[in-house]
């Protein structure tokens, strides 16, 4: 049975928003003492329920960065953090990394923790590329022989080695992260705590960065805290997800389980709308909509929409008009008004009644992100019925697959076409290099 590393029980952080201090000297030396000196819980901290006697300017407000969390990590396991921004996973890191302290609740560690939670941890911006890696491996706990054991290795993966005697204030944000992460990743900690660096790395440095993650995980054995905001590259480095809700534990498990709760939790969708009364409905006297539904085709029933998602969009309407050739366009557009495409359907001469319809637009086909449905219902092809804006919204997710490279994938539309290379002549020009 593998050997847990980190064991968090019933933890907790709140911040006192608009006050600094109790309101009282011999309070505020007391606080001190007992949280700096002793290592105890703060004598002031208020839990839900509570009464504690509130300083001069009253008692100040509470903001629970996190509450009551529980889990463990055993050695070897690669955790996948994620959340909404405000969740609260940078505050646990901090904690973990023992740069903040809880405000109730005991986590216990085993083993050497180094963190990377911020682009040039540990960097000064006078010194060199140089200095800053025996200044970060310092701080990070590393001695000078390990440093200069692994600097070769440090300086070849960061790819910044033309600039090491510049000082990195002139360095960009992708080289201040490249040789951040280079530092951290080569310190052979039993803990690696990475939030969100991957953000401002490019393509090659991301494909880097998780491959050198796998080997620290897979091969090495070390445990891998790992925040981000990009599920793809969650589900393809780790194995058992946590996710945070507003400071809660919301769910954790396998890392699968635990993203598409999150997914479906965080999608925007505007899924179907109906109505009984025509006089409620929206349209005119000539249309007025009965029934407007999109229809995912999920292969699990508790699945995210993806990319791949085929989605069918059905629709009811009333037609009040007798002997009338109607056609109906279905439009798609991005959240920011981009038409994606039109769709029109075949004019047919119908009487009055329930006209319905229905389209799918396959998988495979649409770019993730946000989009929204309107659908016009058109006389003899020429003339407006109803334009009914807006009546879908949906949000598709991303999908990889076997692909290890996480920036955003250009253009509106992500068709699979056939595409294939083949061999078709064989030379020696590789024995020749």
């Amino acid at each position: 049975m593998a050997e847990v590393v980190i064991q968090v029980e019933q933890l907790s952080k709140v911040y006192r928003l608009g006050t600094i201090g109790t309101g009282y000297l011999i309070q505020d030396l007391q606080r001190w003492w007992t949280t700096t000196v002793r290592k105890q819980q703060d004598p002031f901290f208020q839990l839900p329920g509570t009464h504690v006697s509130a300083g001069k300017s009253g008692q100040s407000q509470a903001l629970w960065a996190l509450q009551d969390l529980n889990f463990e990590v055993k050695r070897g396991e690669v955790w996948g953090i994620i959340g909404n921004n405000g969740a609260g996973k940078s505050t646990l890191l901090k904690i973990i990394s023992r740069i903040i302290r809880p405000s109730h609740g005991i986590i216990r560690g085993k083993g050497k923790v180094s963190s990377l939670l911020e682009v040039g941890t540990g960097f000064h911006p006078e010194l060199s590329g140089r200095e800053n890696i025996f200044l970060s491996g310092y701080i990070l706990g590393m001695s000078k022989r390990e440093v200069q054991a692994k600097f070769d290795e440090i300086v070849a993966f960061s790819g910044v080695e033309h600039f090491l005697d510049t000082p990195v204030k002139r360095y960009s944000s992708g080289m201040y992260v490249r040789l951040a992460f280079a530092v951290a990743a080569h310190l052979e900690p039993d803990i690696l705590i990475i939030d969100e660096v991957l953000a401002v790395g490019d393509a090659e440095f991301q494909k880097k960065c998780l491959g050198k993650m796998r080997e620290v995980a897979h091969n090495q054995g070390r445990t891998i805290l790992f925040v981000s905001h990009s599920m793809a590259a969650i589900t393809s480095l780790c194995d058992h997800g946590l996710w945070l809700q507003q400071g809660q534990l919301k769910a954790q498990g396998t890392v699968g389980q635990v993203v598409n709760q999150y997914l479906v939790s965080t999608q925007q969708s505007n899924a179907k709308q109906s109505w009984n009364d025509p006089a409620q409905a929206p349209g005119n006297e000539h249309i007025r909509f009965k029934q407007v539904e999109l229809i995912p085709q999920l292969v699990q029933p508790d699945a995210p929409l993806d990319i791949r998602t085929p989605l069918t969009v059905k629709f009811q309407f009333w037609n009040f008009t007798s002997d009338t050739v109607i056609s109906t366009s279905m439009v798609l557009f991005s959240a920011g008004g981009e038409c994606i495409f039109d769709v029109p359907s075949t004019a047919t001469r119908f009487q009055a009644g329930i006209v319905s319809g229905e389209c799918t637009i396959p998988g495979n086909f649409l770019n993730d992100g946000a989009y929204y449905i309107s659908l016009y219902v058109i006389k003899d092809t020429t003339t407006s019925l109803f334009d009914y804006e807006h009546c879908l919204t949906f949000e598709l997710e991303d999908y990889r697959g076997e692909i290890q490279w996480f920036g955003k994938w250009w253009g509106a539309v992500r068709p699979v076409f056939p595409f294939r290379l083949t061999q078709t002549e064989f030379s020696q020009l590789e024995a020749r290099l």
